[in-house]
């Protein structure tokens, strides 16, 4: 149809309610909404419908009126397919597509580090994950990069999804010059209960709780976040911070990174924290309340009093406290105590972790005040860590103590633990010719976490090798761990060797020494030191 010159256009204007069937070309305007419309014309003369057809302005609803978002995948060099066929794709609103996920800006909140969005944060975790049962309401909740000042503890309810753009980047971060709350972030039940109400009135546990890529953090002296009674729920990419630092941290501070709490009916269970990083406060990890298979790895303990506490010297009435804890492969550092203790509770692993200024005081190498991993009670498993500390600070404070307790530990590559028999790794050393003079070969540091008694008792087993001569044999050691050494040898050879084994104590070490007859030949001798305290 050729195009039809107009002389004359007509227009309407009154309330939207009442705006009529427009002739071709004819424009009305609404009133009290502000929006523009054109005729669409006859379908005799072209028209692909009879109606009205809105012209944009900037009071128009685009997400309203736009009804054909088709996702196309064009980077990929060609339109991806999305219906049964090329012909009928997929199409949806742009109002759809945009609430697939919800942004926190959506609810009021700035980020800009100033204005407090303690109630638009928690407004947005009410209204996605308490609102309504349904599951299509909860949307996983978007912090783009920023600060968020609160004021008030943040209650973060069971299904509740939030990711942010690192755990530096987005911060949620607790500040107020008012009264300080316990507990600066904590989780809740489906009805955003806590303490004795969780799953009161029909409420499900705080479940499924998915936290990634961000931080959060407090600048009051304060638990920075709290797992209540919190079941089958991870954490990943995330930052725990509080206030102190290593010149302020001192035995008094109590507060902890991540506090676990629970009831006997209700114990945490199957939590992960991966690629977490925890700083400023008393403790990283605290749990000494019911709780089992959680799982802490790939993680940063830093800047605390200690690291991971299990447990507690005296468990809360009625609880049996942690298992089935694994802490693995994390990184722990500037740890002015234990790296980890395991007080009072069993079926917990310390696994492939790496220690480096812990135990010190924050003063490094060759200032041990404390042990590394202290185990005080039977059936945990410590295997697989390595430490920083070197031999001469093991002997003040050993890198892994147990106390005596049927556990186990591998420490390192030197000694494997199995409750309160201590093996060595096995070593080898050279036992020079035509040598006279007793000649020490191996010294064996006595160790002053145990008692005075069992300083000196040990066992050397050993192989040795002359030219063709082999040897084999157990020298037996025994003291008081002062002056009074005595020991005995058993042994075995093929031919006389020509070599004299002894044992003499100096200090607070015992010397294993030697003394060969002239036959042109060095011996060698391999052994191994098991202890039983």
């Amino acid at each position: 149809m050729a195009i039809t010159q107009i002389s004359r256009i007509t227009h309407r204007k009154g309330l939207n309610e009442n705006l009529p069937q427009l002739a071709g070309a004819e424009l009305g305007w609404a009133l009290d909404q502000r929006k523009l419309y054109i005729g669409n014309g006859k379908v005799a003369d072209g028209a692909p419908t009879v109606g009205n057809t809105e012209i944009l302005t900037e009071y128009s609803d685009i997400l309203e009126i736009a009804t054909s978002y088709t996702y196309k995948g064009s980077e990929a060099g060609y339109t991806v397919q999305t219906g049964i066929d090329t012909n009928n794709p997929t199409t949806r609103t742009l109002q759809q597509k945009f609430d697939d996920f919800a942004s926190i800006k959506d609810f009021g909140a700035t980020g800009d580090g100033s204005t407090d969005d303690t109630a638009a944060i928690q407004r947005a975790l009410d209204q996605l994950f308490i609102q309504q049962s349904n599951p299509k309401v909860r949307r996983s909740l978007f912090f783009p990069a920023g600060t968020y000042i609160v004021s008030s503890t943040i209650k973060i309810p069971a299904y509740a999804k939030l990711w942010g753009e690192g755990a530096r980047s987005s911060v949620i971060k607790y500040d107020t010059s008012g009264t300080v709350d316990t507990y600066a972030f904590r989780t809740s039940d489906s009805l955003g209960q806590v303490g004795s109400n969780i799953t009161n009135n029909g409420a499900t546990v705080p479940t499924d709780i998915q936290i990634l890529n961000m931080g959060f953090e407090t600048v009051e002296d304060q638990d920075v976040f709290l797992l209540e009674s919190t079941t089958n729920s991870m954490f990943d990419g995330v930052m725990f911070k509080g206030p102190l630092t290593t010149a302020s941290i001192s035995a008094s501070d109590s507060e902890a990174c991540i506090r676990v709490l629970s009831t006997t009916l209700l114990p945490v269970k199957n939590v992960t924290l991966n690629n977490i990083t925890t700083e400023g406060t008393g403790f990283g990890y605290h749990s000494k309340y019911d709780s089992n298979s959680v799982t802490i790895s790939n993680s940063k303990i830093s800047a605390h009093y200690k690291g991971v506490v299990l447990g507690d010297a005296t468990l809360p009435s009625g609880h049996s406290g942690p298992t089935g804890t694994r802490i693995q492969q994390c990184l722990f550092d500037d740890i002015h105590s234990q790296g980890i203790e395991i007080l009072s509770v069993s079926k917990n692993v310390s696994a492939f972790n790496i220690f480096y200024d812990v135990g010190n005081q924050f003063n490094g190498s060759g200032n041990p005040t404390s042990t590394i991993i202290d185990i005080d009670t039977a059936n945990n498993v410590c295997i697989g860590d390595m430490f920083d500390r070197n031999d001469t600070d093991n002997e003040t404070f050993q890198r892994i103590y147990l106390n005596e307790e049927q556990s186990i530990g591998f420490d390192g590559g030197y000694q494997i633990q199995l409750g309160t028999l201590a093996i060595d790794s096995g070593k080898t050393a050279t036992l020079t010719d035509n040598t006279s003079t007793a000649t020490t070969f191996a010294t064996i540091a006595l160790d002053n976490q145990h008692t005075t008694n069992n300083l000196a008792n040990f066992t050397v087993n050993y192989s040795m090798k002359r030219n063709g001569i082999y040897r084999t044999g157990t020298i037996r050691v025994c003291g008081d761990g002062s002056s009074s050494l005595v020991y005995s040898e058993d042994y075995e050879e093929n031919s006389a060797s020509g070599v004299v084994l002894s044992a003499t104590q100096s200090s607070n070490d015992v010397t294993l020494q030697y003394t060969t007859t002239s036959t042109g030949q060095n011996a060698t001798i391999s052994f191994s030191i098991e202890r039983l305290y």
